[in-house]
């Protein structure tokens, strides 16, 4: 049983078998909703050839998911107490991902009333973990008041914003989260919280999973609905292809060992963080891309062949040349960044092929080509590995 309350002060950022709580997990479940929400309406927009309309509320809205896991991520890490207090605020932020959850789909229609709902709602519980913070950590006083104070101003404009016309055009909600990007750094300007490397990289590891499962129930149910019109050669190849894309995806992540670099280069803390975003909704957005290749075979999405393809390959290779972003500055990268950064090209230009050799052809040509990546950078891998044997 967790204690009833313990003092919260910062954790040892050196502390050995540092994992992810059993609180950690069941947070990151209940972004399961919120971002299968989104992948689906992103999924619908570009079946029906009018993703220019949903590109910009898909990353809007990828924006409030990621960053309030973010936030409570690295909170977590610096001054996890798992005491009754400490669960009851997590309580609350759970409750604020529902609400964030529900309100996705008024959202790519032009109403975040509800997501800013959930946003607020959320805000409540951690920006009274930061003041709980204040009160009990005297040597971090200063840096979690900056939090407090910094969040909640963010906050007073986001829900500001609802009482504009229409809620404001665009640019203001890129000039809010531009605010909200702000508090971090100028939080820990002169003294920062005291996050565990290997605690984060595990975290931004788990989120990766939950994003490729979320790309598995998108393709399933786009296979279930299809499955009416017979199932066939081309219908499998797109199933197999898709899982052998994410598979390949999933063990490129984890050649890295994240958690050394974050360790040697706590500075790049911020490029790691706030670089994952491009990373996440990229890698959602596969989902959304596998969904409509099956849909397109099932001749009830009207986007064109090539408009299928690079839902899938634009992406796959965002994704790839982000690694090469987040792990390339901390040094000792497993994959070759030339290696890399090349395949990421290779995947764009098979987009072009598509009226030639259908998606189900596209899709074998990806998963072809990071099996290539892989199976290179293993053998390369090779001789280092048995060195240090």
């Amino acid at each position: 049983m967790p204690p009833l309350r313990r003092r919260m002060v910062a954790r040892d950022p050196d502390e050995p078998h540092r994992v992810s709580s059993p609180l950690e997990l069941l947070f990151d479940l209940t972004f399961v909703a919120a971002v299968f929400q989104t992948v689906g309406r992103l999924g619908g927009a570009i079946e029906s050839g009018r993703l220019g309309g949903s590109f910009t509320p898909y990353l809007m809205t990828f924006f409030a998911i990621w960053w309030v896991w973010m936030n409570f991520t690295w909170f977590a890490s610096a001054y996890d107490t798992d005491d009754v207090p400490y669960r009851l605020m997590a309580f609350v932020q759970l409750a604020g991902v529902l609400v964030l959850a529900a309100g996705v789909p008024s959202a790519f229609d032009g109403d975040v009333t509800t997501m800013t709902m959930g946003y607020l709602v959320m805000r409540v519980g951690l920006v009274a973990l930061w003041l709980r913070a204040a009160a009990e950590d005297p040597e971090g006083r200063a840096t979690a008041l900056r939090y407090a104070v910094g969040l909640s101003v963010a906050q007073v404009f986001w829900v500001a914003r609802l009482g504009l016309p229409d809620q404001g055009p665009t640019w203001v909600f890129f000039v809010l989260a531009a605010l909200d990007l702000s508090v971090p750094p100028l939080a820990e300007r002169r003294r920062g919280t005291a996050w565990h490397p290997h605690h984060i990289a595990e975290r931004y590891g788990l989120f990766t999973i939950i994003l490729l499962g979320e790309s598995v129930f998108a393709s399933t149910d786009a296979v279930q609905q299809s499955v009416a019109h017979g199932v066939s050669g081309e219908l499998i190849t797109i199933a197999l292809a898709g899982l052998a894309i994410l598979f390949a995806l999933w063990w490129i992540y984890y050649l890295e060992p994240a958690g050394e670099g974050l360790w040697r280069r706590r500075d790049l803390r911020f490029l790691w963080g706030y670089g994952h975003y491009v990373f996440f909704a990229a890698l959602a957005a596969i989902g959304a891309g596998l969904e409509t290749a099956v849909a397109s075979f099932a001749h009830h999405a009207e986007a064109g062949p090539r408009l299928v393809a690079a839902s899938v390959t634009v992406p796959v290779a965002v994704v790839l040349v982000m690694l090469w972003v987040l792990h390339a500055p901390m040094g000792r990268m497993s994959a070759h960044p030339a290696l890399l950064v090349a395949t990421a090209l290779l995947v764009l230009l098979v987009t072009l092929a598509a009226p030639t050799v259908g998606v189900p052809g596209i899709l074998l040509l990806i998963a072809a080509l990071l099996a290539v990546f892989l199976t290179t950078t293993l053998v390369r891998r090779a001789p280092t590995l048995r060195t240090a044997e």
